[in-house]
């Protein structure tokens, strides 16, 4: 009895001493994490901001964040930079990327079948999902929906399939799209960011896809809802209901109402990301930071936004460049309205801290990679930083509308009456025809079945008639038209007119240069002669002429 005593006690013991272990490395694990958190945290903040650094540009505030970026979403240029090109994990801010591939490559209402490799290839304990079943389908809509408020990773790998055929095909376009986007720093190897060593980006990775992403409304529509129910349908079991924890939504606990849209992502290993858009006053802005201890990436990005909006500005560079205007009214001119042949494309923005002026810019022509209708591309910069571009268009050619006119209500209603009298004669010719078709039956059938069994030369004729209707009324219709010139017709002879005038213009710069130069040799001659007659008078009469009274020949 005592034997068991001792060996419950012993027993008891152990139990409790393998409890403490557990316990007090589990708080020492724990406490050292804290600690190296912390430690990171506070090496982020003495991390260079590279945009303080260049010559009066405001100022940007310093971060948690150990990179972030702040750009324009209409030019690409950048307002604040911390170490945007270091490859980070992205976590689930992937699925961006994602999204942005699926609207371009489907339509919303397409159904998407969820595979067993699509919702079991992820960790349901520490995976971000929306609950759907494999063998289930949904909208790609509401697919969207999960994927961007919910963070369904299982949704990303399910329209990855759906549009490549697989997850692997996908990530190959995935890569391929991101780097067409001008992205150098990334390498993607899922749909949905899950953690791998090889699935990297950076921010200024993360705001190029970003500014693709938030040029779409719908998803900017999605990356902006809060909450969004999925109704249980004849392929889904139950409703199912993702939710957002993205805290600047509206309602949420750093509520920004400029917010266009944002997408949060978390991993261990990654920490806490955030790509977001916010607009005001015309002015667009892309915010992207990562690597942050929460909340601090909602604090960050709304001081980000709040520095852009307060120092930085949009601006037409139409309105505000003086340096490339092409003004000329005569040879370089457009023809007729004697608009200017180059100009401008009244759509370009340009970024423009509140620092400086339009003409502390650098400018730059460029000739590479240029569109149809551009002569050439002008780049600005200032300090080496990109503020943006403006094409340098050719105008738009207005065809000259030789019908312009005036018409008198006489020779209004004569028209009127000639177009009546015109279709009644087309009429008759086609009715015409159509008699003549019908002759050819000799059962008395209507001219449609005629039509069909004609092989007889009635049939023929008739035929011939019937051709003869159509292309007399064509050309009453063509003839009696107010509107006879067509616009390619006039653009063509407006273009031949401009030729024709440059060319003679040409021409006759060429012809004052040649008269000019004949001018001046025929003078050269002259003075030459003049010279040698005067030289033999000196030698016959060895006396100095009289230039008063000596009468020049070749005057």
């Amino acid at each position: 009895m005592k034997f068991f005593q001792k060996r419950s006690f012993f027993s008891f013991m152990i139990a409790l001493g393998v409890g403490a272990n557990l316990f007090c490395g589990a708080v020492l694990t724990a406490r050292a994490e804290v600690i190296d958190y912390q430690a990171l945290a506070e090496a982020n903040l003495s991390i260079p901001v590279e945009s303080n650094e260049i010559k009066n540009w405001p100022e940007g505030p310093i971060l948690n964040a150990r990179s972030a970026i702040l750009m324009d979403a209409d030019s690409g240029a950048i307002l604040y930079a911390k170490s945007i090109h270091e490859k980070l994990y992205p976590a689930s801010t992937t699925k961006i990327l994602t999204a942005y591939i699926a609207r371009q490559n489907s339509e919303l209402n397409e159904m998407i079948e969820y595979s067993d490799t699509a919702v079991h290839s992820i960790d349901w304990r520490s995976d971000s999902n929306i609950g759907i079943k494999a063998g289930e389908a949904i909208t790609m809509e509401q697919s969207l929906y999960g994927l961007l408020v919910g963070s369904g990773s299982e949704c990303g790998n399910a329209i990855g399939e759906h549009i490549s055929g697989s997850m692997e095909a996908f990530v190959d376009l995935m890569n391929q799209t991101a780097k067409e986007l001008g992205c150098t720093d990334s390498n993607f190897v899922n749909t949905n960011g899950k953690h791998d060593d090889n699935h990297y980006t950076s921010t200024h990775d993360l705001a190029l896809i970003g500014q693709k992403f938030f040029s779409d409304d719908v998803l900017c529509r999605m990356s902006d809802t809060a909450s969004y129910k999925i109704p249980a349908s004849a392929t889904l079991s139950q409703d199912l209901i993702p939710n957002s924890k993205n805290k600047l939504l509206l309602g949420k606990t750093y509520a920004y109402e400029y917010l266009v849209g944002s997408k949060t992502g978390y991993t261990a290993n990654a920490r806490s990301n955030l790509v977001s858009c916010a607009q005001k006053d015309g002015l667009k802005l892309i915010c992207v930071v990562m690597m942050e201890e929460s909340p601090q990436q909602f604090k960050d990005t709304i001081s980000l936004f709040d520095y852009g909006f307060s120092n930085f500005s949009s601006v037409t560079a139409s309105k505000e460049d003086t340096t490339y205007q092409v003004k000329n009214g005569d040879l370089f001119a457009n023809t007729f309205n004697q608009s200017d042949i180059l100009s401008i494309d009244p759509d370009a923005k340009v970024l423009l801290p509140d620092t400086l002026t339009f003409a502390d810019l650098d400018s730059e022509l460029s000739y590479d990679n240029l569109k149809d209708g551009q002569a050439a591309v002008i780049h600005y910069s200032y300090e080496g930083q990109d503020l943006g571009s403006a094409p340098i268009l050719f105008s738009s050619i207005t065809p000259f509308d030789f019908s312009a006119e005036p018409v008198s209500e006489t020779e209004s209603a004569a028209i009127a009456t000639a177009d009546g009298s015109s279709k009644a004669d087309a009429n008759s010719v086609q009715s015409s025809a159509s008699n003549a078709q019908s002759s050819t039956d000799s059962s008395g059938t209507d001219g449609n079945a005629n039509a069909s069994s004609a092989n007889g030369s009635s049939g023929t004729q008739g035929a011939t008639s019937a051709q003869a209707g159509t292309a007399a009324s064509e050309s009453v219709a063509s003839t009696t038209s107010p509107t006879a010139v067509s616009t390619p017709g006039g653009n063509v002879i407006f273009l031949n007119v401009r030729k024709i005038l440059l060319a003679v213009s040409i021409v006759a710069v060429i012809l004052i240069v040649i008269l000019v130069i004949r001018s001046i040799l025929i003078g050269h001659s002259r003075n030459r002669k003049r010279r040698d007659i005067m030289k033999r008078h000196r030698s016959r009469k060895d006396e100095i002429i009289d230039f008063d009274r000596y009468t020049d020949p070749f005057a």
